[in-house]
């Protein structure tokens, strides 16, 4: 898993770098600069049709010195290169003024308003160098404006546009796009290619910054020894050795090392649920798994199961006795359970058995709808073996003080975003929380983090269909049976499961429905030498 930062430990790490005299500032915005560059051409190769032509719009800050270095570069390079300032020169910070001046001994810059005219032929590359990571505010109308002037310009190929360290006016730790009273911002709508420092920040990976995954340039900055919030998935190796790492795949010849995983399955014609939370704990790994439904269900769950044992649940009591059984190591509950008082009482049964011995349980769907009116229920009796996965509207309804302050409609007033509420809400439950979406977030109780981001060149948009979230409840309940799983953390197992999810997913293709993942799970494990 590879360190994923938010803008103040970003600021912090330069920081500490220049004043304990590890880095010079300039060398920083050098190799940032440079870096930019070489990331660009890996991509574009070095010219289109022969056009060597660049624009590097700049801004006020230390954003805007790592324009100026990228235009000098391209100019070293041959390149014929027109520079735009928002702002005064002569309040440049320090180390942008010095680069500021370095070009400007080369070539002309011109104040940002020139560009608003549309004059001129589009250029090969357009850079934005306005704004940083550090903005909590709409960009000024001018830039937004020069920006969509140049891309627009009547002549010359289509601009391929890089972002420098994140497009201007996003919030990079919440993903969103700050846009002022005078419209939309289309800056992160034209970026085709982002490039960050030393590690990517959280919004590039909360929302989709760019055509590809943001390019990554070390400007020789150390890496903390302690890293808070992750990216789930192989980091640099092989995604067996990782798996390996963090869960128990691979491991226990027998049936009850893998473990046994209970399901909680809903009344008749309400069983297809749980079913493919059964079958997906089977599928990844659970040496055994039962699924436990009302008596007068047994009859049409019969009919439909072989591998996975059946039997009957009166109702919390009776759960209370099944659990006394240790042998049954994990439990998964929700899935076509129904909301109401039943299930109620079967969650708190479920979570009372658990806590003493620390056996994992997973709460999902209506095990969380049937707390929506008093949660905190819920959070008095989780524990740390517990993992949440709620969506974000059941979300919002067991957290909606922190739910409200996460939206997006006035990102710079809220000052939480979707990795830092979840963070919160895992304190508050005392418990592994997975907030579901393309950008999947996760947090437990010790003040980790992770995000799991279906996006870029791992997007599975025919994920979002009705059972993908009873099968990822599976998967977790599966990867946490064993007597191994007891070494890993909740939100490790939690982290795993959302990857493989995915993967099964890019392995089907367009038109999968949730029945189909727990069935590419074989094709996976074969294709990551398993």
């Amino acid at each position: 898993m590879g360190e994923i930062l938010t803008a103040a430990q970003m600021r912090a790490k330069e920081n500490k770098a220049i004043q304990g005299g590890f880095a010079h500032g300039l060398t920083l915005m050098e190799r940032a600069g440079q870096g930019v560059v070489d990331a660009t051409f890996r991509v574009i190769g070095e010219a289109r049709d022969g056009f060597m032509s660049a624009v590097v719009l700049c801004g006020p800050g230390n954003n805007g010195g790592d324009g100026f270095v990228i235009a000098r570069v391209l100019h070293e390079m041959g390149w014929q290169v027109q520079v735009y300032l928002y702002g005064d020169a002569g309040r440049l910070p320090p180390d942008a003024r010095t680069m500021y001046d370095r070009w400007v001994a080369i070539g002309p810059v011109s104040p940002i308003k020139d560009a608003v005219s549309g004059q001129g032929d589009r250029p090969v590359l357009l850079f934005d160098a306005m704004f940083g990571i550090g903005i909590n505010r709409p960009i000024p109308a001018v830039c937004a404006q020069a920006f969509e002037a140049i891309c627009t310009r009547a002549t010359g190929p289509e601009c391929f546009v890089v972002a420098v360290d994140c497009p201007s006016g996003m919030d990079v730790d919440t993903g969103a796009v700050l846009v002022g009273p005078d419209g939309a911002n289309t800056l992160l709508e034209r970026t085709d290619l982002c490039v960050t420092f030393h590690a990517p920040k959280l919004g590039h990976y909360l929302t989709e910054v760019g055509r590809q995954r943001p390019a990554v340039v070390d400007i020789g900055l150390r890496p903390e020894d302690e890293v808070v919030t992750q990216l789930v998935g192989p980091c640099g190796g092989p995604a067996k050795e990782w798996l390996q790492s963090v869960t128990a795949l691979g491991a226990g010849g027998h049936k009850y090392d893998r473990g046994h995983v209970l399901v909680l399955g809903g009344g008749v014609g309400k069983g297809g649920a749980a079913r493919m939370a059964a079958r997906s704990a089977l599928r990844v790994g659970a040496g055994l798994v039962t699924l436990t439904v009302p008596p007068e269900a047994i009859p049409e769950n019969a009919a439909q199961l072989n591998a996975i044992m059946l039997r009957p649940l009166d109702g919390a009591d009776a759960l209370r006795e099944m659990l006394a059984d240790k042998r049954l190591s994990s439990v998964c509950l929700g899935p076509g359970l129904g909301v109401g008082d039943r299930t109620r009482a079967l969650v708190l049964a479920a979570l009372e058995e658990t806590a003493q011995d620390g056996r994992r349980v997973v709460l999902d769907a209506d095990a969380l709808g049937s707390f929506a009116e008093d949660p905190q229920a819920l959070f008095e009796a989780c524990h740390a073996g517990v993992v949440i996965t709620p969506h974000e509207g059941e979300f919002a309804r067991l957290f909606p003080d922190l739910a409200e302050r996460t939206r997006h409609s006035d990102p710079a007033a809220t000052g939480l975003g979707k990795v830092e509420s979840t963070c919160r809400a895992a304190e508050r439950l005392g418990a592994t929380v997975l907030l579901k979406g393309e950008a999947t977030v996760l947090a437990d109780p010790e003040g980790r983090s992770m995000i799991h981001a279906a996006l870029y060149d791992r997007a599975a948009p025919w994920l979002g269909t009705a059972g993908a979230g009873d099968v990822l409840a599976g998967l977790i309940a599966g990867l946490s049976a064993g007597e191994q799983a007891r070494t890993h953390a909740p939100i490790d197992l939690a982290g795993a499961a959302a990857w493989l999810h995915v993967e099964c997913a890019r392995q089907f293709g367009p038109g999968l429905i949730a029945e189909d993942l727990p069935e590419q799970l074989p094709a996976v494990f074969r294709n990551l030498g398993f």
